[in-house]
């Protein structure tokens, strides 16, 4: 928010605020849960990569176990670790860094058209034991027809959702400890199980904003994600998919997903997001647009409506502290949250009464910009209980020797 001092208490991001800024006594008091982003497809300092002077950093083993083991050192509970074409393949990726990490679990996205049902729960049921339980699972139907092409996938959208829905049956019956039969439309499995049930059963996070994908949220996972959209545009979306989870007898937990950029002062953190977007070139801005324009992923469209391709840095800022500069170029999630510590500690509680349990962030580049946000934000939301108290380790400031 560039005014931190103006609150409009009639707008869905402050309207849960007493008017001297704090909480009403009888708010929920839940705990969050905070993921970050292993950048598996590369990292670097800019939203595109200048060929001329690139600050890109290589996926590498040793890169991304540094890290890991800064988001497990400053308290995240997870990384979520992307699919696809452009990055290194989650599973293999993460079960690589189990061994470089003792705590911290790993979001794994994988596409359900590209790998048997049963063969999924298998790997999943051998991921928990060799990891000690530390596997979520993020399950992608949606892509751009480009990348699915990559993979002989030609389903249309409302087929891949059918799919998606058959998978999970069998995936869960699987794991049900009982062997399962089925014959559907994209689907026929005898006797579906694995060697042992997994202990725990791994999460099932899933995302997408079309009918088709609400309903398979309703039925089958346990966590819904959505992109970071202003209020307005994503709380009927969690007040519909709740009614439809609790038509099937089932309640869901909901997370967003944003980028961050947090300094120790507004002004600063605005600075940084301008700095991004003046890296942008106008080429790359409508090379992207062109992208999203086609695509048929109800989520992107959604996201690249926030925008309109337009590099108008006011209009960029969707709601208070919530910056749509990152969707000019970059496909997934556009959005950013800008501000002060203390600022985007407050967007992250507004958003949290909204309905949201669960927060996945990432920064460019993704080791410092953890520290920002785990030295910065993440002792705020403790203060204010919205995390477990610091333990050792979690980048809490202590006591520090000076010699002199």
């Amino acid at each position: 928010m560039r005014d931190a001092d103006v609150r409009d208490t009639s707008d869905p991001m402050t309207s849960h605020l007493e008017p001297d800024g704090t909480t009403p006594p009888d708010a929920p008091g839940d705990q969050l849960q905070l993921h970050w982003f292993l950048p598996t497809g590369g990292d670097s300092r800019d939203l595109v990569v200048d060929p001329v002077h690139p600050h890109r950093r290589e996926p590498t083993l040793a890169y991304l176990a540094t890290v890991a083991r800064a988001a497990e050192q400053l308290g995240f509970d997870g990384m979520l670790t992307p699919t696809g074409t452009f990055c290194e393949d989650a599973w293999l990726a993460t079960a690589a860094l189990l061994g470089e990490t003792e705590r911290i679990k790993f979001l794994v996205a994988f596409r359900p058209g590209l790998v048997s049902p049963t063969l999924a729960a298998q790997m999943a049921s051998t991921y928990q034991r060799l990891s000690g339980g530390r596997l979520l699972m993020n399950v992608v139907t949606g892509a751009d027809t480009a990348e699915l092409a990559r993979f002989g996938d030609w389903l249309d959208h409302d087929g891949r959702y059918a799919r998606t829905a058959e998978f999970l049956e069998i995936l869960r019956g699987a794991w049900s400890g009982e062997p399962l039969d089925l014959a559907g439309e994209h689907y026929r499995v005898a006797a579906a199980t694995t060697r042992r049930v997994p202990e725990p059963l791994p999460p099932i996070y899933f995302g997408g904003a079309s009918a088709a994908a609400e309903e398979v949220a309703a039925r089958w996972v346990d966590v819904y994600l959505a992109w970071g959209e202003p209020p307005e545009m994503v709380t009927a979306r969690v007040e519909r998919v709740a009614a439809l989870a609790a038509g099937h007898g089932r309640t869901l937990r909901f997370g967003i997903r944003f980028h961050v950029i947090c300094r120790d002062s507004s002004e600063a953190a605005w600075a940084e997001a301008d700095r991004l977007l003046d890296g942008v070139p106008d080429d790359a801005i409508a090379a992207a647009q062109a992208d999203f324009a086609a695509t048929q992923s109800v989520g992107q469209q959604r996201m690249a409506s926030l925008h309109r391709g337009s590099r108008d840095r006011e209009a960029l800022e969707v709601a208070p502290g919530v910056w749509a500069g990152v969707g000019l170029v970059r496909g997934g999630a556009g959005t950013a949250l800008v501000g002060s510590h203390e600022e985007v500690a407050d967007v992250i509680e507004r958003y949290h009464r909204l309905g949201f349990g669960e927060f996945i962030l990432s920064g460019y580049p993704h080791l410092e910009e953890a520290y920002w946000f785990g030295e910065g934000v993440m002792p705020i939301l403790r203060r204010r209980g919205l995390l477990p108290a610091a333990g050792v380790g979690s980048g809490e400031a202590g006591p520090m020797a000076t010699f002199r």
